[in-house]
């Protein structure tokens, strides 16, 4: 069952909105999404140049408008800067939030509430009175929802790992490259027992390339791995696929879908790989079409590809920085999906899905089942 709390003055809403956008807002404009009386999601934009105010009001009251059955929004500037850049003076954003109030009203949607949160005060942008920052604070700790301490930043990171396990997966991923090599330049159908340069090398990256012989099966598998006790020829098995666009895609299709939409995609690359065509819907898939992902999967896939980057060599981390970039998009964090994204792009600048969720992020370009009602 959904929480359900009343706000009943404009503290008590800026209280809530941290809580309902699952970080503290900073330097950025939050659009607070209702139905009816109910608020159905928070979205975040980083605070425009002063030269974009109204180009940033038609984007995002137009994203707004897509969202199912939304009626209405609030509208919260979160600034770094004071209430006012004097006294005599507006509140700040005051051109930005007109215009986001002009664009919603054409849109049929209602303004429920239009508030700034700065760096010495909050106020309403129709009353204008300064208020303290700290009411806010005071009607945060009787909420009986979490209240997060960091900002939209916070969550994207690589987790720490050590030497060792750095070590353990460069060398598995080595040996890995040397079994592929090998079966690659022996000749077709010849059993690996058969292969002499493959008896000196080490059988568990024998058994990490025949998992591969079943993609879809390691994949799935692969979602019940604990990534904080993750086995070095397991993981070397799995970024061998991540740095292969071919074989990334199918993971990013599987994990978005189920076993079956890794099998379909599989098949559409080897066919795509003989000369016949890729088929549309599945490169719909990844600009956002489609039914809405199981985000359970997501995260743990992400997870997952987190950990693989920091382990990984620096030089093969674009491949699982760019799908964790990707899987962030797609539960729609593109913070986040920026962050990995340029990650990526710093070791390799022309790593083509990087370039890609980078230029979705930078458009404002989200994901269609981000606005379907769940």
């Amino acid at each position: 069952m959904p929480t359900i709390i009343k706000a009943s003055d404009a503290a008590d809403f800026l209280a809530l909105v941290p809580a309902l956008a699952g970080y503290r807002p900073r330097q950025s404009l939050a659009l607070v999404l209702f139905r009816g009386n109910r608020t159905a999601g928070v979205m975040r934009y980083d605070l425009p140049e002063p030269d974009a105010v109204e180009a940033m009001a038609s984007t995002t009251i137009g994203l707004a408008c897509k969202v199912d059955r939304i009626d209405g929004i609030a509208i919260v500037v979160y600034t770094d800067a004071p209430l006012r850049d004097d006294s005599s003076a507006p509140i700040v954003w005051h051109e930005l939030v007109a215009a986001l109030e002009k664009r919603a009203h054409l849109c049929g949607l209602r303004v429920v509430e239009a508030l700034c949160v700065a760096d010495d005060a909050w106020g309403s942008y129709e009353e204008g009175e300064a208020r303290p920052i700290a009411e806010v604070h005071e009607r945060e700790v009787g909420l009986p929802l979490p209240v997060p301490s960091g900002d939209q930043g916070a969550g994207a990171f690589l987790p720490e790992v050590d030497l060792a396990e750095k070590e353990r997966i460069a060398r598995a991923l080595l040996t890995i490259d040397d079994v592929a090599e090998a079966l690659l330049a022996a000749p077709p159908n010849v059993e690996v027992a058969d292969v002499p340069s493959l008896a000196r090398l080490d059988p568990r990256a024998l058994a990490a390339i025949q998992a591969l012989d079943d993609l879809p099966e390691l994949l799935e598998d692969a979602l019940l791995w604990d990534p904080d006790d993750l086995e070095a020829f397991s993981g070397a098995a799995l970024l061998w696929c991540l740095r292969r666009p071919a074989l990334r895609d199918v993971a990013l299709q599987q994990w978005a879908g189920d076993i079956h939409a890794g099998e379909l995609a599989l098949f559409a690359q080897l066919r795509w790989e003989a000369g016949q065509d890729y088929p549309e819907e599945l490169g719909a898939r990844f600009c956002g079409a489609g039914p809405r992902p199981d985000p359970a999967r997501l995260h743990r896939a992400r997870d997952l590809v987190r950990r693989i980057a920091a382990a990984s060599p620096r030089a093969a981390r674009p491949g699982p920085l760019a799908a964790a970039a990707w899987l962030s998009w797609a539960l729609g964090g593109s913070t986040h999906a920026g962050w990995y994204a340029e990650q990526a792009l710093e070791i390799d600048p022309a790593h083509g899905l990087s370039q890609i969720v980078l230029s979705m992020c930078a458009a404002s370009h989200l994901p269609e089942w981000a606005f379907a009602r769940e």
